[in-house]
């Protein structure tokens, strides 16, 4: 074997070793399928539930919502006149789709600086703290997945205010994170791997 070609093959050894595997699973409406196919994520979550008592059905319905599930999701580009990008509609990134200023305020406050937000464990943990915030702050119970959605998208003082009051559209997808989660309540209740 050449010199070059071992180089080679040792460059992409070395770069599949330090990617992530970013993609959603592959059955995002069984909550089973998805503990089964990533048992990382139930460890996670787990872990979350006991630090800041928010239920993983509550964590799943919103990390579907935010990210289905895709480690290094991002808002879409903007863009003038149709062609020219303009930078993405937002700062979020991750699992769950923290803003840049909010992810730094978690760091700080949790003493986590090496938090990474493509890191499940970490996007979790930022999770139940900022629900046990807003637990805290606005009266939301941490099992009620519509509210602390809201309250998760519009922050604590657009929840405060009402704002999602003015967004029809945010108040529907807030419903649809609560039914999701009762589901994924339903189906965890029963499957082994989460028991």
């Amino acid at each position: 074997m050449s010199r070059t070609l071992r180089a080679m093959a040792m460059l992409v050894l070395v770069a599949s070793c330090g990617s992530g595997n970013f993609s959603a699973p592959r059955q995002l409406d069984d909550a089973c399928a998805i503990v089964s196919e990533r048992p990382k994520y139930l460890r996670a979550m787990r872990v979350t539930e006991r630090r800041w008592g928010v239920p993983v059905h509550v964590q799943m319905a919103t990390i579907y919502q935010e990210s289905k599930f895709i480690g290094n999701a991002r808002t879409p580009h903007q863009y003038v006149l149709g062609v020219i990008p303009m930078g993405r509609q937002s700062s979020a990134y991750g699992y769950s789709q923290a803003l840049d200023a909010t992810w730094e305020e978690y760091k700080r406050a949790t003493g986590h600086r090496g938090a990474r937000r493509d890191r499940i464990s970490d996007a979790t943990d930022f999770m139940g703290w900022y629900m046990d915030k807003s637990s805290q702050k606005l009266g939301i119970a941490k099992t009620d997945a519509r509210n602390q959605y809201l309250a998760y998208h519009e922050g604590h003082t657009g929840y405060s205010r009402g704002s999602y009051k003015a967004k029809s559209w945010l108040v529907r997808v807030a419903g649809e994170v609560g039914e999701r989660a009762e589901i994924y309540a339903a189906q965890l209740a029963n499957c082994r791997k989460a028991r």
